[in-house]
């Protein structure tokens, strides 16, 4: 069933309709792309280019660059300067014939070529449809085309190093030895299930329950090395809190390392959240400045003291500040217990007035003026973020939430199984749970998976993609 899966989709992908689309970003730029692919990309191409030296784009050699013009054979005027590349299926992006011009970049080169590619019978590509027909053609598998988007979004050279290791198969390696460790119990089982009366590796439920062990186990690994996913991914939600005057502007400056933020002795300055990104180390945060906690008869600034709590509220990661000259008062005391102290550092600024006073073991004191304890602090950032490590390229992975919950799925099948077999059920009821387990895993490579789904993963890639 699972070849005829891979069998069926690729003959019914190999007759689609060719299709078009500017691969590059809108507006002025040195280069547009506009990519083709499909059985009458070339010979579509070929109609619209003239080669400086006269060579036909049909019979010349796949993948080098041929310079000419783009013409409009109703007219025969000139579009544009192009260099053009053609490659043939299946040793193209697709797995199809793919031709890709290069123009001048800009809206109006692109779009004019693409509208003369289009006019020629060629459909306009739907959103993420050439990554689309490269999994459908059995190139790359679900994981690696659902790693180009990680590859293009990514924010940091952490995500990027990731994101191109999963391009080249890396998640999908670990998935399928999962998979395998799945396949070989159902066979143990099937074996002594259909031939009882000969001699094979008989069936015991210590080495079932070893295999389910091993492969939860694998599975779970995977999520681990996957925790920071999203974060990576997104970026970490930081919140910068505290009363009015602490210093939370000037840490976000500092932290930018430019003058952002409005910086004044006048309490109420910020009254409303400022959101920044920046990268420590190869984490990126984005750190939102709030307005100063305290009570206010100004509706403005109550709105923004509002605003801030619900900020703290919905952060990954929380900096509560507070000026380390003065004692902790009963309203930070107060917004100080309704925080989660799982994911909040306590900061204690200004730390240059008040060299005399004694420092709490659990407050990191710094200054803003002076930059005392900056670098320290930033290194506390990352260590709540990672957990004091990050996972090195050749384990860490980047889960998106299906595949995260697929994952998951997995593993509750195979705790199934395990239940099974400690409640004593025959091996026709947890060869069930194993099974179940294995398609679960599998619609994470795409080799077990509903159109449906396919269709709503490939809709959130860019178009030209």
């Amino acid at each position: 069933m699972k070849v005829f899966f891979f069998v069926s989709r690729y003959i019914m992908n190999s007759n689609q309709d060719t299709i078009a689309a500017i691969s590059t970003g809108t507006g002025s730029a040195g280069i547009g792309i506009i990519r083709i692919s499909g059985p009458d990309a070339v010979g579509t191409a070929a109609s619209l280019f003239v080669s400086a030296t006269g060579k036909d784009l049909r019979t010349a050699e796949a993948s080098k660059m041929y310079y000419g013009r783009i013409r409009n054979p109703q007219d025969d005027s000139v579009i544009d300067e192009v260099l053009i590349v053609k490659m043939n299926g299946p040793h193209s992006y697709t797995a199809e014939d793919v031709v890709e011009i290069n123009c001048h970049g800009g809206i109006v080169p692109t779009r004019r070529i693409l509208e003369l590619v289009l006019a020629q019978g060629v459909r306009h590509a739907d959103p993420g449809e050439f990554t689309k027909r490269a999994f459908l053609n059995g190139r790359i598998d679900l994981t690696q085309a659902e790693s180009v988007m990680d590859v293009i979004t990514a924010k940091s050279e952490k995500a990027l190093e990731i994101s191109v290791g999963q391009l080249s198969g890396s998640l999908r390696d670990k998935i399928r030895e999962i998979d395998s460790q799945i396949i070989d119990m159902l066979v143990l089982i099937e074996s002594n299930l259909d031939y009882p009366e000969y001699e094979i590796e008989q069936l015991t439920n210590e080495k079932i329950t070893s295999g389910i062990e091993n492969a939860r186990t694998l599975a779970q690994k995977i999520l681990e090395y996957g925790r920071n996913s999203y974060l990576m991914r997104e970026g970490v939600r930081t919140a910068i809190i505290g009363k009015p005057n602490v210093g939370k502007s000037s840490l976000l400056n500092l932290l930018l390392g430019e003058e952002r933020a409005i910086v004044t002795d006048i309490p109420g300055t910020t009254r409303d959240v400022i959101h920044e990104a920046i990268l420590i180390g190869d984490i990126p945060f984005v750190i939102t400045d709030t307005a100063g906690i305290r009570e206010t008869e100004d509706q403005v600034e109550k709105i923004g003291v509002e605003r801030s709590l619900s900020a703290a509220e919905s952060a990954d990661l929380i900096l509560f500040l507070r000026d380390a000259s003065k004692d902790l008062d009963d309203d930070e005391a107060a917004v100080i217990g309704t925080l989660d102290r799982n994911k909040t550092i306590f900061i204690a600024n200004k730390s240059d007035k008040a060299e005399d006073v004694s420092r709490e073991t659990n407050w990191n004191y710094i200054s803003v003026k002076t930059g005392e304890g900056i670098e320290d602090l930033k290194e506390r950032m990352s260590r709540a973020v990672t957990g004091g490590s990050v996972e090195g390229s050749g384990n860490a992975v980047m889960l998106n939430e299906r595949q995260e919950n697929l994952l998951r799925q997995t593993i509750q099948r195979l705790d199934d199984a395990r239940r099974a077999i400690d409640d004593g059920l025959s091996a026709e009821f947890y060869s069930v749970d194993l099974t179940e387990a294995g398609e679960t895993l599998r619609q994470i490579t795409g080799e077990s998976l509903g159109e449906d789904v396919l269709d709503t993963i490939f809709e959130r890639f860019c178009i030209g993609k």
